[in-house]
């Protein structure tokens, strides 16, 4: 068995006023790949990403890590594989320190306080953050606080990686460092972004979601060029594959 395997079978999530937010969603994500959600701003990324920890659980329908469904009963060792970043940083960043927010997963764990140690200043110094492991969480900048959410479960060492709109609110300094972070992880990963450009270097397959359904899965570059298929689902190309306004000429992905 593999923790690193993520699948949805059948799923479905309605929100509690009955508006249905996921329909029949069904993917296998084996080991090792790097797979983009991309959708429009209400097609369900997010709420599939929060399926992902047991942050919401199906109406109908599976999500399995590791061929164990997310349940109330498995959440808890669900959540020791799967590596979660949410959205907004402020969500994973509630401790009087850096090094504590980075600190509380391992020690929530039940590691040596020497390992504990470890793990933290690892995890903030791949993040580039190490000189502020004594600073106040919330004296921090919108991309020092997305990094150090990033470290929080770097921490924890999960065999998946789920990140929602990762790039959102970085310079472009930390964009390319987040970039060549998600470039290093060698497990599964999962990316819900808007960022086009970062999911056409980090992903190698992408599933578009339109109105809480999958409208295609498919490697990443032959959905980047389906115009028609973005179209649909109000998205454009990324920058990297469309025409220079001077030039006319194409950029190409490789």
């Amino acid at each position: 068995m593999s923790h690193h395997i993520i699948e949805a079978v059948n799923l479905n999530y309605s929100y509690p006023d009955g508006t249905a937010a996921l329909e029949d969603i069904n993917f296998t994500i084996t080991h090792g790949e790097s797979v983009a959600v991309i959708g429009e701003n209400g097609a369900g990324k997010s709420t599939l990403l929060m399926h992902l920890n047991g942050a919401l659980l199906p109406s109908a329908g599976e999500i399995r890590i590791g061929h164990i469904p997310v349940t109330k009963k498995t959440v808890r060792e669900i959540r020791k594989n799967i590596g979660m970043v949410f959205q907004n940083p402020d969500d994973q960043l509630f401790m009087p320190t850096v090094f504590d927010d980075v600190a509380f997963g391992p020690q929530n764990l039940g590691m040596p306080e020497k390992d504990v140690t470890e793990c933290t200043l690892n995890a903030l110094g791949t993040v580039g953050l190490s000189h502020l492991k004594d600073r106040h969480p919330y004296h921090l900048s919108g991309g020092e606080k997305r990094r150090i959410a990033i470290a929080t479960v770097l921490s924890m060492s999960p065999s998946v990686l789920a990140l929602d709109e990762p790039s959102a609110g970085l310079d472009p300094k930390s964009r390319r460092n987040l970039i060549s972070l998600l470039k290093s992880f060698t497990h599964t990963k999962i990316i819900a972004s808007h960022d086009l450009d970062m999911i056409a270097e980090t992903c190698s397959r992408t599933i578009v979601l339109y109105s809480g359904k999958v409208e295609a899965d498919a490697p990443t570059e032959e959905i980047f060029r389906n115009t028609a298929l973005l179209e649909r689902c109000s998205l454009e190309p990324p920058l990297s594959m469309q025409s220079c306004p001077v030039c006319e000429n194409t950029f190409s992905m490789e």
